[in-house]
């Protein structure tokens, strides 16, 4: 294999990234452990302060296992977490019951420097359609108790699924408010579509908090930056009341990444890489996920699927690591032929099969695209130009976007709906194979999630509404306030409830129901519930 410094030579020579050397680079960057043993990792430790700072957390269920997470960091904001450079014995146990009295299954783990004393313990066995309850111990530290649950079995129809959609929370920019009311909603899922963190310098957004430190490039500052998101009580609160599913967006890395392009001139490819092998590898520790999720270098296989039953199949995409670059320098503009090039993808061609091939097999009564940035060709102007478009969102992969379309039609695949984050304020469309003909008929719907907290408190009604609405026949709803999407599902319908917060920006903020819409099965229009 070749040295870094060979490879990094290479890159500079070829001027980019071909896919030999970015895979190349990538395994040479890996240095995870793919397992750990009990047999050299420190049995009974002692810790002076907490280890379980960071809560626990549950993630990626199936009918019969679940994925449980924790990681031991006694003094988050430290590099190392606070933690020596030796392996640690953790133990775990699942009950059937909050008390922890009827325990089902129990283990150990091993918390590895290497993996930043996080755990990730895959639960095998489990009853289908059950909550469990669940607690890590280290030494004489014993975590909070978490609840998860997993999901039905293949074959059954559940006469409701309850699960939450959000994103974007800067912590800078405001209170994680609307996670205390999500955490009263009785739950079975929550679904968070990237941005998790921003890698943004402190002060940069400040607000009401501030970031620790510069911007971030290092694994640890990946790690320090996660551990300051994940100490925040209410979110690691909710991480404890449900499984998550989990998928990143671009501030996990780096803003308005695509595949191996920085948006920035002048980057070296080779340290872009290896910047993004420390953010994936951050994320992977910092995240409930199975370890196939497990990255190498700066390549993590992120998009997989949750069936919850025969009611609802979850395919949950990247729409990050294999994109093209961004047409027309990444600023709106009109659909042109550098938007309609049908070179252009957002997903990747592995990634699109893998779709296609799910949504062709797929025998749920609700098929859920959970992704990152808005599928509805949504256009600005002052009503008197043409209609600009964002290119970072999929009117710019706009070929890619009508084929997908053109699929879902054409396979009559059932009741699609997709989900998005990323805009930083709620929108509810009727998708067509392509948005600006009205008169094709409505193929699927999205509901975009606002962010959690990302932009301080924003208006009910945005500048320029009228207009958006004028200029958009496929928009049926758009907010600017913070909050969430409750959604609850039946084989008849799909009620999406807006849960926007009054005020982010101290402490006491109120979360309550703006608008609710409704799709009824075998009829992607929206209705008002």
């Amino acid at each position: 294999m070749l040295s870094h410094s060979q490879l990094r030579q290479a890159i500079r020579q070829e001027a980019g990234v071909s896919r030999r050397l970015f895979l190349a680079y990538s395994g040479a960057l890996s240095t995870l452990p793919l397992l750990a043993r009990a047999s050299f990792a420190v049995q009974n430790p002692s810790f002076s302060s907490d280890p379980f700072t960071l809560g626990v957390a549950s993630g990626d269920p199936d009918s019969s296992s679940v994925v449980l997470w924790t990681r031991l960091a006694p003094k988050p904001l430290d590099p190392d977490g606070g933690m020596p450079r030796e392996a640690v014995n953790v133990t775990w146990q699942i009950a059937a019951d909050e008390s922890m009295n009827r325990i089902v299954a129990a283990g150990a783990a091993v918390a590895t420097p290497a993996l930043g004393h996080s755990v990730h313990v895959e639960v095998n066995g489990l009853s289908p359609d059950r909550w469990y309850w669940y607690q890590f111990r280290a030494g004489d530290a014993v975590s909070p108790i978490g609840r998860t649950r997993t999901f039905p079995a293949a074959d059954a129809l559940p006469q409701q699924l309850r699960f939450a959609v959000t994103s974007c929370q800067n912590y800078e920019q405001g209170l994680y408010t609307a996670y205390e009311q999500m955490a009263q909603d009785d739950l079975d899922l929550v679904c968070h579509l990237g941005d998790y963190i921003y890698e943004y310098e402190a002060g940069r957004n400040g607000k009401v908090r501030t970031h620790a430190g510069p911007e971030i490039t290092s694994l640890s500052d990946y790690r320090i930056r996660h551990a300051q998101y994940r100490s925040d009580p209410l979110l690691h609160g909710m991480h404890a009341q449900c499984p998550w599913l989990v998928t990143w967006d671009d501030h996990e890395f780096d803003n308005n990444c695509a595949g191996e392009i920085s948006e920035e001139p002048g980057i070296d490819p080779a340290e872009y890489l290896s910047r993004r092998a420390n953010a994936y590898q951050a994320y992977y520790e910092a995240m409930p996920l199975r370890a196939s999720c497990l990255p190498s270098g700066s390549d993590m296989t992120l998009y997989r699927k949750a069936s919850y039953g025969r009611l609802a199949e979850f395919l949950v995409l990247d729409a990050r690591q294999y994109r093209s670059d961004q047409p027309n320098n990444d600023k709106y503009s009109p659909l042109n032929d550098a938007a309609l090039d049908k070179s252009q993808t957002m997903l990747g061609r592995e990634q699109r099969n893998w779709l296609y091939q799910k949504l062709i097999t797929s025998g749920a009564a609700w098929n859920v695209l959970a992704q990152q940035v808005m599928m509805g060709m949504v256009g600005g102007s002052r009503g008197d130009s043409e209609l600009r478009y964002s290119m970072d969102q999929w009117p710019g992969y706009a070929a890619e976007r009508m084929s997908l379309m053109q699929f879902l039609k054409d396979r009559q695949i059932s009741n699609p709906v997709v989900l998005t984050g990323d805009i930083h304020s709620n929108w509810v469309n009727e998708l067509r194979v392509d948005d600006r003909q009205t008169e094709e008929p409505v193929v699927a719907t999205e509901f975009v999630a606002t962010s959690l907290s990302s932009g301080g408190n924003g208006p009910e009604k945005p500048k320029g509404l009228e207009q958006i609405l004028r200029d958009n026949a496929c928009v049926k709803f758009h907010n600017g306030e913070r909050g969430y999407i409750r959604c609850v599902v039946t084989p008849q319908s799909w009620k999406s409830d807006y849960m926007v917060v009054d005020d982010i920006l101290k402490p006491g903020g109120k979360t309550f129901e703006r608008a609710s819409f409704v799709v009824e099965a075998n009829d992607p229009r929206v209705k008002p519930a």
